[in-house]
């Protein structure tokens, strides 16, 4: 591989680019537009649950787990009903998500030692927004049952739990993301699953256009090699994918408050493989279509679907049946995942991140060996 010849094509195609000014909007604009869109459009949490109370003791204690439901920060108490009657409908209407009822003789069931009981009725209609709701019920609940088991000398706990002296207590501790923010979770994903979807699709275009705008008769005319030609091309939009993760990994931290733990240098080194492997992926398809409206299509199939779906940043990875656990391991997202989450919340190194990082350079390698073997000087 000459040097000289190789440098001469990046040159070349980095004047292209210059000239492209729809193919640089999409390289520095779109990765920006796409993390805030899907930044704040995106979340998994549940807050101001829409909660009515049928409230059928009328005591203190009912009235102090009503007010423990409103201050939790997760519950908008919006109704307060008379009777049984009118929960139905506002379920069905998708009025509320949950309707607590307190039945008579909850008091007396909390003074007198024993367990009390409290209904909660769930829209189960969206199960991944009711198993949250649940959760949050148990946990005011369980909080509600210590404070009275506590002020009550041992009285017995609602909803089923122990209130009693001498009951385990867990001390909760939550590592790296202390807020249990989906944000936190979700933006280091982002940056990983938008960088496979833009680099692939920036160069998915670079071999196509030469044959489209017949530039390609004259560049196989040089006696610049494949491996010259391809690497050259690539070397451009390296650079370009580079300032793109620094630039959305900035805008994580300074517009939504991501922690950033690791170290800078390591993402950079580990991005530059992920990157350098989905950059010949969209050369690999540019070459082997030759039509850009054809590569755009396919680059934005073989990228967006897997990176969302099956990099384990929508849905986790071991919940999904095997079949699909075994394709996960040939997505390239889903090792930058770990990185840009570990980096992100964790603050690992490279000891840790080792098994991912040789998976992306072999990644790379393949890609651009896929690449070199797809691209043809030879006119047909």
């Amino acid at each position: 591989m000459n040097l000289t010849r190789l440098a001469a094509v990046a040159r070349k195609e980095t004047l292209q680019l210059r000239r492209d000014w729809r193919s640089l909007t999409l390289a520095f604009a779109l990765p920006v537009f796409l993390l805030v869109l899907f930044g704040y459009a995106i979340t998994w949490d549940v807050r101001d649950i829409p909660t009515a109370v049928l409230d059928q003791d009328h005591s203190a204690q009912s009235r102090a787990l009503r007010d423990a439901f409103r201050s939790s920060g997760y519950f908008d108490i919006t109704r307060d009903l008379a009777s049984p009657a009118e929960i139905d409908a506002l379920l069905d209407a998708g009025d509320v998500r949950l309707a607590l009822v307190i039945p008579t003789g909850f008091a007396a069931e909390l003074d007198a030692g024993r367990t009390a009981s409290v209904q909660a009725l769930v829209d189960g209609s969206d199960a991944n927004t009711a198993g949250i709701v649940l959760g949050y019920t148990q946990a005011v609940v369980q909080t509600f049952s210590s404070a009275s088991g506590s002020a009550g000398g041992g009285g017995s706990a609602p909803a089923g739990a122990s209130g009693g002296h001498g009951s385990p207590r867990a001390e909760i501790r939550v590592w790296y993301n202390e807020e249990l923010s989906s944000r936190n979770t979700i933006v280091p994903g982002l940056v990983a699953v938008i960088m496979m979807i833009i680099a692939a699709m920036l160069t998915s275009l670079t071999i196509a256009r030469e044959w489209e705008r017949g530039t390609m008769e004259q560049l196989a005319a040089t006696p610049v090699t494949r491996g010259e030609i391809v690497i050259g091309k690539l070397l451009p939009y390296l650079a370009i994918g580079i300032v793109d993760v620094a630039a959305t990994s900035a805008l994580g931290v300074i517009a939504f408050g991501v922690p950033f733990r690791g170290n800078v240098a390591l993402l950079a080194v580990l991005s530059l493989a992920f990157l350098t492997g989905a950059l010949g992926l969209g050369i690999f398809i540019s070459a082997a279509t030759r039509s850009q409206v054809l590569a755009t299509q396919i680059a934005m199939v073989a990228t967006f679907l897997p990176a969302f779906l099956l990099s384990g940043f929508m849905f986790p990875i071991a919940n999904m049946p095997p079949a699909l656990r075994a394709v996960t391991y040939i997505v390239p997202a889903r090792y930058f995942l770990v990185v840009t989450r570990g980096v992100f919340l964790k603050g690992v190194g490279a000891g840790v991140l080792r098994e991912q990082g040789l998976l992306m350079i072999a990644f790379a390698v393949a890609g651009v060996l896929l690449a070199m073997r797809a691209f043809r000087k030879e006119l047909r």
